[in-house]
């Protein structure tokens, strides 16, 4: 199973972006107007100059409550871990759980082409499991 075939599962191919000087009340807002949990950060709507989460919003406010008055770029996360359409399903499950992360941009010669969440992977495993146990309970109850 290939990252392509998730994305071409979700409801919409759209990724949210913001850009690097975009605040922190704007990255908040549009979180919430999306109902989202990380943005990419943008300056040109193509390519990945960040990510920022809740989770780095939190993280600032509890060390820096005036960071609601800054800039995305200075809670951002630059170092972006990404995959491509043609990654497996397997080895993003993998990459996800070692580095601890719930959300990664998808790329394609170095353009961004969307985004997989952990919710992503997990409802498409939940059907593929479904779609398993569908198939052998008809097997079983057809002979």
């Amino acid at each position: 199973m290939r990252i392509s075939e998730v994305l071409g599962a979700k409801p919409s191919p759209d990724v949210v972006t913001i850009t690097p000087d975009a605040g922190v009340r704007d990255l908040i807002a549009r979180m919430a107007e999306h109902n989202v949990g990380a943005l990419i950060v943008s300056a040109d709507g193509t390519h990945v100059d960040g990510i920022v989460s809740e989770r780095d919003v939190v993280r600032h406010l509890h060390h820096d409550g005036t960071v609601i008055n800054n800039v995305v770029s200075a809670i951002m996360t630059a170092e972006v871990e990404t995959c491509e359409e043609s990654t497996t399903l397997d080895e993003l499950m993998q990459t996800m759980t070692e580095r601890r992360i719930r959300h990664v941009p998808v790329v394609r010669e170095g353009e961004l082409v969307g985004i997989i969440s952990i919710g992503d992977v997990v409802k498409h495993r939940i059907n593929q499991l479904q779609f398993e146990r569908d198939q052998l309970d008809h097997y079983v109850h057809q002979t």
